[in-house]
C-alpha cells in the first residue's frame, strides 16, 4: 500500500516536470502564449475587483484561462505537425488552422464574457 502512495506522489511530480516543461516551451516560442499570458496578469486583479458576484468573477477567471488552454492545444498541434518535416500537405494545414481557429474563438468568447459581465 504504501509504495502505490509513493508511486503516486512519483508520478504527480513527474507530471507536474511535464507540464512546467510545456508552459516554459510555450512561453519561449510563442509570442501569442506571451502575450495571452501578460493580458491574464492584467485581468486577473479585475476579475475579482470589478463584479459584483464571485459567480462574475468566476466566469471572468474562467474565460481567462480558457484562451490560454486553447492557446496551449494550438501549440501542441503546431508542434506534432511541425515534427513531420517542412513538406506542405492539405490536412497538416487543416490542422493548424482549425486549432487556430479555436483560439480566435476562445478570445472572441473571452471579450463576450467580459462585456456581458461588466456592462
Amino acid at each position: 500500500m504504501f509504495n502505490n502512495k509513493l508511486t503516486s506522489v512519483t508520478r504527480l511530480i513527474k507530471a507536474c516536470g511535464y507540464s512546467w516543461r510545456g508552459l516554459t516551451f510555450a512561453w519561449r516560442n510563442e509570442t501569442a502564449f506571451q502575450q495571452e499570458s501578460v493580458a491574464l496578469l492584467v485581468l486577473l486583479p479585475l476579475a475579482f475587483w470589478w463584479p459584483d458576484t464571485r459567480i462574475e468573477s468566476a466566469l471572468l477567471v474562467m474565460s481567462l484561462f480558457f484562451v490560454l488552454i486553447t492557446e496551449l492545444i494550438n501549440t501542441a498541434v503546431e508542434a506534432a505537425i511541425d515534427r513531420h518535416g517542412d513538406e506542405r500537405h492539405h490536412w497538416s494545414a487543416v490542422a493548424k488552422d482549425v486549432a487556430s481557429a479555436a483560439v480566435t474563438l476562445a478570445l472572441i468568447q473571452c471579450a463576450l464574457v467580459w462585456l456581458l459581465v461588466l456592462i
